[in-house]
């Protein structure tokens, strides 16, 4: 039986991946997770005691750590990151320590142990923003313009310089911006329909014009095991869904799905350097087979009514250090906010 370690396995969609490989193989699956402010073992409380699942709570920048972990798995799939732009902002060294120290210290012990395969997950933000009627390409160069995205674009560069040097059978996945069930409510989805079911006002950057591709959680998961067991070595795959819409009318699609007023958007001071547009040609991973099976509306609404069935999980997340969070980042812009007038 193979033994797969998902790294950040407590988080969104490394949780939403576990779940993926136990219902579809009989793999073992080693779950390595810091438990920071978004990992959750919640998301994984339905699985804990299958015999096939193991946690282990600690650092991927802990060396002697990694390398005991790694000496008992086949293949490793690395979603540990810092993952927010906003928070990026704030304190951008602890993005370079785990995005980048932390992907190192990973592939140093892959490649020290001889793994079969090593999955990494990127972003489509090393790209930096795309231009009226642009689409990168997986040869397109890195552009980052946050925090974040360098952090993301330094941790690639790490695998790029493995597979170049030492040979590490590794292959790189650029996803869109996921939503789906489990997503940490800081994050624009989760947080205007959280918001939206307790009528409060959702904060909307500037005039909500930002452009993203949402892709739902679910096909990136497939997309992901396609490329664990089938990418080509080396190369790195673009996942978009076709799914590109404006944030405002994310806002308005989630407050009509919930039948709320769209007099609770309210536009915000902008965040600095704020992208305005993300898009990706996905035709390298198409070829594997992989299409998305959720358009945006299937998505969006999938994502709702997750959320609005599962107020346990979330009303807890949203309690003591989320509220503090919450208040550094949109307080003042909230207090200083203009109303919607669509």
């Amino acid at each position: 039986m193979r033994t797969i370690l998902v790294t950040g396995g407590a988080g969104f969609i490394g949780s939403n991946f576990i779940h993926h490989l136990l219902q579809k193989y009989d793999y073992r699956v080693v779950n390595l997770d810091k438990l920071t402010y978004a990992g959750n073992l919640d998301n994984l409380r339905d699985i804990q005691d299958d015999p096939r699942y193991r946690f282990v709570h600690g650092n991927i920048c802990d060396s002697q750590l990694v390398g005991r972990v790694m000496a008992e798995v086949d293949a490793v799939v690395h979603f540990a990151a810092e993952s927010h732009v906003d928070r990026s902002i704030v304190d951008p060294g602890a993005f370079i320590q785990t995005d980048v120290y932390g992907t190192f210290v990973l592939l140093e012990a892959a490649r020290q142990r001889g793994v079969e395969r090593f999955l990494h997950v990127s972003t489509d933000e090393v790209y930096g923003q795309s231009l009226p009627g642009q689409r990168f390409t997986e040869d397109d160069p890195f552009r980052p313009r946050s925090p974040y995205a360098a952090s993301k674009a330094g941790g690639e560069l790490q695998c790029r310089a493995f597979i170049e040097t030492y040979g590490l059978p590794i292959v790189i996945a650029r996803p869109a911006n996921n939503i789906g069930p489990r997503q940490y409510p800081e994050k624009a989805v989760p947080l205007f329909i959280t918001n939206a079911l307790d009528d409060q006002p959702l904060p909307v950057y500037g005039q909500g014009l930002q452009v993203r591709d949402r892709l739902y959680v679910e096909d990136h998961c497939e997309a992901l095991d396609l490329l664990l067991h089938w990418g080509e070595l080396g190369e790195a795959y673009n996942i978009s869904a076709d799914n590109e819409r404006p944030n405002i009318e994310v806002a308005e699609t989630i407050l009509e799905l919930l039948e709320k007023p769209k007099s609770l958007i309210r536009f915000v001071e902008d965040r600095p350097g704020h992208d305005q547009r993300y898009s990706m040609d996905s035709a390298k991973m198409r070829a594997l087979g992989w299409s998305p099976r959720h358009d945006f509306t299937a998505a969006i609404e999938k994502t709702v009514a997750w959320y609005r069935e599962n107020r346990w999980w979330w009303e807890k997340v949203k309690s003591g250090q989320y509220q503090e969070y919450y208040q550094r980042m949109y307080g003042r812009r909230l207090a200083e906010a203009k109303p919607y007038e669509g």
